[in-house]
């Protein structure tokens, strides 16, 4: 069942917009494109690599009420191929009227789409990438695949305030063929993506291609199981969730969604009833960044390091997603309206879905004393996206439970990035007859803008201490939790320590339970790691938000990404590490938590062809915010479902 809006199949008609964060219409992203192209004399040279809402100030939302008029406003980033400059402005809909204009100076915007299928036609079309691929006996083009990448940003001058891409490049072995499997090593063309011009072809020599071509398609899997029964999730009487536009309540639960560009799914104004009163917990929350740096130092190799964020947008690359594939269950679905890079609406269809799951036991107790026995299930809401980047696929989800806790969770796909072995299997491992895939991380930023019981916060580290032996630990067996308030932005750049049981609590101290404890939640990490990285590699200067687990800043609306608003090809240092360095009080006030984790991938054969899923995220479960369970009223499952 799919619930989208009247746009999504190419109806641009305009709708009355309910509530000032639902995403732009179709019909609002035209306006605000024309708008911007008549008074800006934008001509054909102009590619739009963002247009999106323009959220309205915090304040404006947290005191909007029904009925109040709504200014409905668009945010655009646009790039001059002709110039190579890149603007910013801010479009009033409502006012039909460009608000602001800006030139932003020396930088780069995110890689589009069809940017990359243009710079693969420019390459292939090239007479010097031929020619080297003749001298590697390779004659037939249309098995030949060339991945267009960010560059990145080393230091070299030559690539200074150039637009480019530095492509890799595959063999297929047959035409629908997997072609990850055979990397063409050796080869790297260097394309001028404003001029669309082929700068340089690296000839680094020929290396084997490797022989094998790995193929994972059900069409090349003739022996599949046959042992599996059906399996079906109904729901009969439909789902227990509503929705209404973009906002969406379950049980007690109360959020409002959103989708950008470069994020993907937003979540806003999340927040749950207690005791009949709807209480806030978080104003937004997303992913700000995600960046996935790969240890190979190989000529080949060293510049792998994406940041699928910034330099692409993981909004721009979510699939429209598919019934009993990548979701089961009663599900509704919403579309993304996005733009291609000529500012013509994109319509992705089915890119979010919600859906509820059983998630096995909630709570349980036998009490053998009166042969009684008490148990729920566990119902959790989800709500996810999938992109695929390049060789990846990542799934994103939020989950929300009936206990009050919420978790994130990023489920990691899709193929292995891989280079020929070249007798160099040290930073990787052996997957295939001469195929080595590279050892690699994936980091991944969140936003987390707390308004827990209203905006005045604040965030103690928790460390579990042993007691030392004496008087008051005869036995020495007492350990206790031991909170420190994390009072200004430098003493909150902080690293997990799962020996000590580290989490860190978010309060507002202004507001307390029953017990007369502040009302707060815990951010309890996950599976985490650090980069291996040199602290002086250009990678950790672009992106030194990842040296932390958690960074703490007061609200700023401007703050959005913690490696600035533009990573592609930029030399480094902005973002939180340039925020923080004026350690301005985060406390009780309007903070923002960041909180990254990361995955740490030493490939494995069984992860190749196709890899199976790896999981990695956090939770973020209520301490004190409540007076007791707020599971205690989930009813028992009807007797037919539990037998």
């Amino acid at each position: 069942m799919t619930l989208s809006s009247a746009l999504s199949h190419g109806d641009t008609s305009a709708a009355p917009v309910q509530h000032p964060l639902e995403p732009l219409t179709g019909a609002e992203v035209e306006a605000a494109v024309a708008i911007v192209r008549t008074a800006q004399q934008v001509g054909s040279t102009y590619r739009f690599p963002c247009v999106t809402l323009h959220e309205p100030p915090k304040d404006l939302v947290l005191h909007f009420r029904a009925g109040d008029p709504v200014e409905r406003e668009a945010f655009l980033i646009l790039l001059d191929n002709a110039t190579g400059n890149t603007y910013e402005a801010v479009v009033s809909i409502s006012q039909q009227q460009v608000k602001s204009w800006q030139q932003i100076p020396g930088v780069q915007p995110n890689i589009m789409a069809d940017e990359l299928s243009e710079c693969e036609a420019v390459v292939k079309a090239h007479p010097e990438f031929q020619a080297a691929l003749a001298k590697r006996g390779i004659s037939d083009l249309d098995l030949v695949v060339v991945d267009p990448w960010a560059i990145g940003n080393f230091g070299f001058e030559d690539e200074l305030g150039l637009r480019l891409s530095r492509c890799l490049c595959y063999l297929r072995q047959t035409p629908d063929g997997n072609f990850y499997a055979r990397p063409i090593d050796g080869l790297v063309p260097v394309v001028d993506l404003n001029a669309m011009q082929v700068l340089k072809i690296e000839d680094l020599g020929v290396v084997p291609i490797p022989p094998e071509p790995s193929e994972y398609a059900a069409r090349f899997i003739p022996n599949q199981r046959q042992d599996i029964k059906p399996l079906q999730i109904t729901q009969p009487e439909g789902p227990s969730f509503e929705v209404e536009g973009h906002w969406i309540r379950w049980q007690k639960w109360q959020f409002r969604i959103g989708f950008t560009p470069r994020e993907g799914l937003v979540l806003y104004t999340v927040g749950y009833e207690d005791q009949g009163q709807l209480r806030s917990i978080l104003y937004r929350a997303s992913m700000a960044e995600m960046v996935v740096p790969y240890g190979d130092p190989r000529p080949q190799h060293f510049r792998k390091n994406a940041f699928d964020l910034g330099e692409h947008g993981v909004g721009m690359l979510a699939n429209s997603l598919k019934l009993g594939c990548d979701c089961l269950g009663e599900i509704r679905y919403f579309d993304a309206v996005l733009t291609n890079s000529r500012g013509k609406v994109a319509i992705t269809e089915n890119a979010v879905c919600l859906h509820e799951e059983d998630f096995g036991t909630l709570w349980k107790h036998t009490d053998w004393r009166l042969d009684e026995v008490e148990v729920r299930r566990s119902r959790r809401l989800v709500i996810s996206f999938v992109a695929t980047v390049d060789n990846y696929e990542y799934g994103f989800f939020w989950y929300f439970y009936q206990d009050g806790s919420i978790q994130y969770e990023v489920k990691l796909t899709g193929i292995l990035l891989c280079g020929a072995l070249a007798d160099q299997p040290k930073y990787g491992t052996l997957v295939a007859p001469e195929l080595n895939a590279i050892s690699h991380q994936h980091f991944f930023c969140m936003r987390l803008d707390f308004d827990l019981d209203g905006r005045d916060n604040s965030v103690y580290e928790v460390n579990s201490e042993a007691e030392p032996m004496g008087p008051a630990n005869p036995y020495g067996n007492a350990f206790y939790a031991q909170p420190t308030l994390l009072e200004r932005e430098q003493a909150a750049q902080r690293l997990i320590d799962p020996l000590k049981g580290r989490y860190w609590k978010i309060v507002n101290p202004n507001v307390t339970n029953r017990l007369g404890q502040p009302v707060g939640f815990k951010l309890a990490p996950g599976e985490n790691v650090l980069p291996f990285a040199h602290p002086d590699s250009p990678i950790l200067r672009r992106a030194g938000f990842m040296t932390r687990h958690l960074w703490v800043t007061p609200y700023e609306a401007t703050e959005r990404y913690p490696a600035g608003d533009y990573p592609n090809q930029h030399s480094g240092g902005e973002g939180l590490p340039q925020w923080t360095q004026a350690d301005r009080a985060i406390d009780n006030t309007d903070l923002v938590v960041w909180y990254n984790f990361g995955h740490h991938h030493i490939p494995r054969p069984e992860d190749f062809p196709v890899m199976p899923t790896a999981y990695s995220g956090f939770m973020l479960k209520p301490v004190g915010f409540f007076d007791a369970s707020p599971a205690l009223d989930v009813p028992p499952s009807e007797k037919p479902t539990c037998h």
